[in-house]
């Protein structure tokens, strides 16, 4: 929508929560935040409403296909104009942590916070 782009243009907008999901052979981008364009009346937006993006069938497909097999998530890297003005949304597939992973890093914030005491 049109009070979107100008939201996004001003930039305004939050992708680092969102991830992008395959419904009925198209694919959402949940979660993310638009904020309201201040200058639109009363034809401005749902804030955090799913979008659809704007893919080839062929790489829905893909995408998909990958998914479904692999167990692969889909999160939004990058949002920006390209040179003719038009937003893109760059989206990576990833593997999520595993629970070793997870302790991992919270035994490093933990002793990274504790040195940060200790001096």
């Amino acid at each position: 929508m049109g009070s979107e782009i100008k939201s996004l243009r001003d930039g305004r907008v939050d992708i680092s929560e969102s991830f992008a999901r395959e419904e009925n052979n198209e694919i959402f981008l949940i979660n993310s935040y638009f904020s309201k364009y201040a200058n639109s009346s009363y034809m401005n937006h749902d804030e955090s409403r799913p979008r659809k993006l704007l893919l080839h069938k062929r790489e829905i497909q893909k995408i998909a296909g990958k998914l479904k097999k692999e167990s692969l998530t889909l999160i939004p890297t990058k949002l920006y104009f390209n040179k003719d003005g038009i937003a893109k949304l760059e989206i990576a597939l990833s593997k999520g942590k595993k629970l070793h992973d997870k302790r991992e890093v919270k035994k490093k914030k933990s002793w990274e916070r504790e040195k940060k005491f200790l001096k």
